[in-house]
């Protein structure tokens, strides 16, 4: 704690007799802080913002297109149609192992009016879990299609926000009625607005859902256009899919290893990816940081040796007296320390303001927020340690070194 006091009266007494040198060596280190601690702030914030607009999509969900297959077996030729109806969607539920959730979508283009509004709209009949896999909320108010409707065969409608602006304007949907392909339908739900950078059958607040039994009543077809599901741990997703296929090869005779009979798109490759590219990323833009902040530890070491000069006398007369090399070295490494975390310090407040500071500006949607992470101030921490180790260790080791009795003669 001595040690600790006199180092930083010896430094304050120094930074007197070297303000300007002080004050730009000061400033390199907070820039360096800064752009590190930016830089890691920015790659942080935008990697949540991809993740977001990802996850609009669903969570790392499967989606799965019944096709037609590619390879001759069990004596009948390529070419079949695999045909889906409720039943088999309800045989992968009961068999499939892992599974969490799976939902059956039919879909179809028609015709949404109200008044002398009229819109072609995309309409999916789906069940009640499909809100959860495809990230589709309800604002407050409103709900999704329940079970009841799904028995019942409601004509009830879950709208996404923009096309219930389109069509209703700036009146609350929720209790309104209007008719799709001349049947009315009361609308139950509207989308709470969610970012979404990619889609397989368009946007989801272009989109209509309705139960997927009154989809089939209106429609006549009981064939599924798709399915979608997720397992109990989405990294099991590709586990789950090879049973999903066993078990519908085994239905419809086709090959397990027939990739065309069933589409499948798995976002969970599409989610490690975007973490994997994210991490490279965040490494180089780190190595830049840490660069420019090393340039800052050049300036502290030039700095201290310049400390180290002026005050060789008194090291000199220090260690006559008896202080232990050690206790020199420790000092200068202190001072040292002390001037790169005062710059680290603050720098760190700068990016925090940064920080703060930048959802004002309405850029969100395009990079995300930055945000300094305890990981992004951990990292940031080490990087200062190391450079205020190594740019104050061979001035302080040149101090130790020193020759009492030349020393004193200088």
């Amino acid at each position: 704690m001595r040690t600790l006091v006199n180092a930083i009266r010896q430094l304050l007494r120094d930074l007197k007799s070297q303000r300007l040198r002080t004050l730009l060596t000061v400033f390199g280190i907070v820039w360096g802080t800064v752009a590190i601690s930016l830089l890691l702030a920015f790659g942080t914030g935008l990697q949540e913002q991809m993740r977001k607009s990802m996850a609009g999509l669903g969570d790392h969900i499967v989606i799965a297109w019944p096709s037609r297959t590619s390879i001759p077996y069990d004596g009948m030729g390529k070419g079949r149609q695999i045909n889906l109806t409720e039943r088999d969607i309800q045989l992968i539920s009961k068999q499939a192992q892992g599974l969490q959730a799976i939902s059956s979508e039919y879909a179809s283009n028609m015709l949404a009016t109200l008044g002398d509004k009229s819109l072609r709209v995309q309409v999916s009949g789906v069940s009640p879990v499909f809100s959860e896999l495809r990230s589709l909320i309800p604002q407050g108010g409103g709900r999704f299609i329940d079970p009841m409707d799904m028995k019942q065969r409601r004509r009830v409608a879950f709208v996404g926000n923009q096309l219930a602006l389109d069509l209703f304007g700036k009146k609350n949907p929720v209790g309104q009625t209007f008719e799709l392909n001349g049947s009315p339908f009361l609308v139950v739900g509207t989308m709470r607005p969610k970012d979404q950078d990619s889609s397989y059958r368009g946007r989801d607040k272009n989109a209509l859902f309705v139960p997927g039994t009154t989809m089939v009543a209106m429609t006549g077809n009981q064939y599924v256009s798709d399915f979608i599901y997720r397992a109990v741990n989405p990294q099991k997703n590709k586990e789950l899919t090879h049973s999903i296929i066993g078990i519908l090869a085994g239905k419809f005779h086709f090959d397990p290893k027939d990739k065309e009979a069933l589409m499948i798109w798995d976002t969970t490759e599409m989610f490690a990816f975007m973490d994997a590219f994210m991490f490279g990323f965040k490494v180089f833009l780190g190595i830049l940081g840490a660069l420019t902040l090393i340039v800052g530890g050049i300036g502290v070491s030039n700095i201290m040796n310049v400390v180290v000069e002026e005050r060789t006398r008194e090291i000199g007369i220090k260690m006559a007296l008896g202080a232990r090399k050690r206790i020199v070295l420790s000092q200068f490494l202190v001072e040292t320390l002390l001037l790169t975390a005062a710059g680290g310090l603050i720098g760190l407040l700068i990016s925090w303001a940064v920080c703060a500071s930048f959802p004002s500006l309405g850029l969100t949607d395009y990079v995300g927020n930055p945000t300094i992470s305890p990981v992004v101030a951990a990292v940031t921490a080490v990087v200062l340690g190391l450079v205020g180790v190594l740019a104050g260790f061979l001035p302080a080791r040149d101090a130790a070194s020193l020759d009492p009795v030349i020393a004193m003669k200088l």
